[in-house]
């Protein structure tokens, strides 16, 4: 019997419970959240399930939504069962406060790298990595340039015309 999402969820209500929510489909791709102190027993579950075997880490990111106070930052793990290739999408919140998430390098080797270009951008603590430091950016920077806390463009430059970016007109 083939593997569905609907079987998916089922299993995953059956051993979480209401522990996860937000159920949801975009794209056909089985989406949902779980609190983050559940991550690596839902990743864990996920991994062992005989039925599930989600065994491959596609990808690991954040994404930052100052607007969601105490959920500002969301990691988002994407799993994939390669036996019978289906995907899913699994997300945890944490507040910017406090950007603690257990690490998933135990169960996942993929997930060493993952997490610290996350940590890198976003500045997500994941406890229990192994050697969680800059990957990309260099060690003096103090800040995590992925999160929406600046503008896109520095409004004081006057080196710049719009017109030349398609913005005003050209006169």
């Amino acid at each position: 019997m083939a593997l569905t999402n609907e079987t998916i969820k089922d299993r995953l209500i059956a051993k979480f419970g209401d522990q996860l929510s937000h159920f949801e489909e975009p794209y056909g791709l089985l989406t949902f959240e779980a609190p983050k102190e559940s991550n690596l027993k839902v990743l864990q579950f996920l991994f062992d399930d005989e039925e599930l075997r989600f065994q491959f880490l596609t990808d690991l990111t954040a994404v930052h939504y100052p607007d969601q106070a105490g959920r500002e930052l969301a990691v988002v793990y994407h799993l994939h069962n390669l036996t019978d290739n289906i995907r899913l999408r699994f997300k945890v919140f944490t507040a910017v406060a406090q950007p603690d998430v257990f690490t998933a390098t135990q169960l996942y080797s993929s997930a060493n790298w993952m997490e610290r270009e996350t940590y890198d951008f976003f500045g997500i603590n994941f406890v229990g990595h192994p050697n969680l430091k800059r990957i990309l950016n260099v060690d003096e920077m103090e800040y995590f340039p992925l999160r929406k806390e600046f503008p896109l463009e520095d409004q004081t430059r006057i080196d710049k015309d719009d017109a030349m970016f398609g913005r005003g007109s050209i006169k």
